[in-house]
């Protein structure tokens, strides 16, 4: 029995290979050595205090994971494809293939574009990563990134959204790309009848969109996005998003730029009000030899819109430097030191506090009064498959 079960199994995978134009299993896999401290300041006293933590750590360099896509040729032009990929912490071996919440996608394409279903990426995250020499990973991601990924914002659609439908634009527009999404909140609609009102919630909701234009070494691209964080009969909270990046490779160093704004707003009954987080960041990065050095700065700062505020707004502002050496194309080791400056004012009469760490993952630490300052160092090996 067990012979006949194995050939049955050899039989359905070579019918299902057999089916795709191509199936591909790929990964990456990285770890590192990472330390974080986190200095604040008791507004009272004026005492001091840090945390400080030495971890082995995963996705310093390029978030681990595993995945599968594939491609069939439908001719005529048309393609279909799936991609299915699944986080996966190496430094503990405690999440494997669990879910494919990185992204589980499905879709058509032709020369019209390509239509995608699933769980993706959102517009928005798009500029954050592809325009930070650091794209979002380990102790150097940007500051823009920490305060849009923070909980304090709570914004769950930030990364990516699930239950998405996404339209790219075709690749042979002459440099041109785009794509807009829409993410179904899937929420039950129950309508009203004679003593009760109507009961329907938006959460969830994610609608967004990016466009640019790519040609040799320019790269520039602007994305607007909200996101619907809250929506009950007596709060709707939405979190809206617009940056503008770009990027241009002179060859001996290619520059990274970006603006970015980011709204928290709030609709109640007694009126309207929102919070802003405006932030840019500039960087470099400079291949040298075998190795690439990366570089950038960042800064946030939050505007509360509560009237009658006193006191300097918070704002949180990052340096980052780093090296990666290049052993093969599928094998690096990289080191990472980053510092984050959090601006606030002990007499400031509004509720935000910028918070900011050099922390990622599960490498990091918090702050036991007003925040300061958090430094952090990376030091790992990426490998790629």
């Amino acid at each position: 029995m067990k012979k006949s079960l194995t050939a049955l199994a050899a039989l359905a995978v070579t019918g299902l290979a057999s089916a795709q134009s191509s199936v591909t299993l790929f990964g990456v896999i990285d770890a590192g050595v990472s330390y974080q401290s986190a200095t604040s300041r008791d507004p009272v006293t004026g005492a001091s205090s840090k945390q400080s933590q030495w971890s082995l750590a995963n996705s310093g360099y390029n978030s681990s994971r595993i995945g599968f896509r594939g491609t069939e040729d439908l001719g005529g032009g048309l393609a279909a494809s799936f991609w299915l990929e699944s986080p996966i912490s190496n430094d503990d071996g405690a999440t494997g293939i669990a879910s494919f919440n990185r992204r589980s996608t499905v879709s058509l394409s032709g020369g019209f574009g390509e239509l995608r279903l699933g769980r993706d990426y959102t517009a928005t995250f798009w500029n954050d990563t592809v325009f930070d020499p650091f794209g979002t990973n380990g102790s150097g991601s940007s500051a823009i990134y920490s305060v849009s990924s923070s909980a304090g914002l709570a914004n769950s659609n930030y990364v990516r959204a699930s239950n998405m439908v996404g339209y790219f634009l075709p690749p042979n527009l002459g440099g041109f790309y785009g794509q807009v999404q829409y993410s179904l909140n899937e929420n039950t609609k129950t309508s009203a009848t004679d003593t009760t009102a109507e009961i329907s919630s938006s959460a969830g909701r994610y609608v967004g969109g990016r466009f640019g234009y790519a040609n040799g070494p320019l790269d520039v691209a602007l994305a607007v996005g909200q996101n619907v964080a809250v929506d009950t009969t007596s709060l709707t909270r939405k979190v809206q998003t617009i940056n503008l990046g770009a990027s241009y490779d002179f060859g001996p160093v290619k520059l990274f730029g970006e603006l970015s704004n980011v709204q928290n707003k709030f609709a109640l009954a007694v009126g309207n009000s929102h919070d802003s987080y405006n932030g840019y960041l500039v960087g470099a990065s400079m291949p040298v030899g075998a190795g690439l050095i990366r570089a950038s700065y960042s800064t946030v700062r939050y505007n509360e819109g509560a009237v009658g505020i006193t006191g300097e707004d918070p704002r949180v502002n990052k340096f980052a430097i780093g090296y990666v050496h290049n052993l093969s194309k599928r094998t690096a080791l990289y080191a990472t030191v980053a510092r984050v400056n959090n601006r606030n004012d002990a007499a400031y009469t509004g509720s935000l506090t910028a918070a900011a760490t050099t922390g990622y993952g599960s490498t990091g630490v918090g702050y036991t009064g007003l925040p300061r300052s958090s430094t952090g160092y990376d030091f790992g090996i990426r490998h790629a498959f």
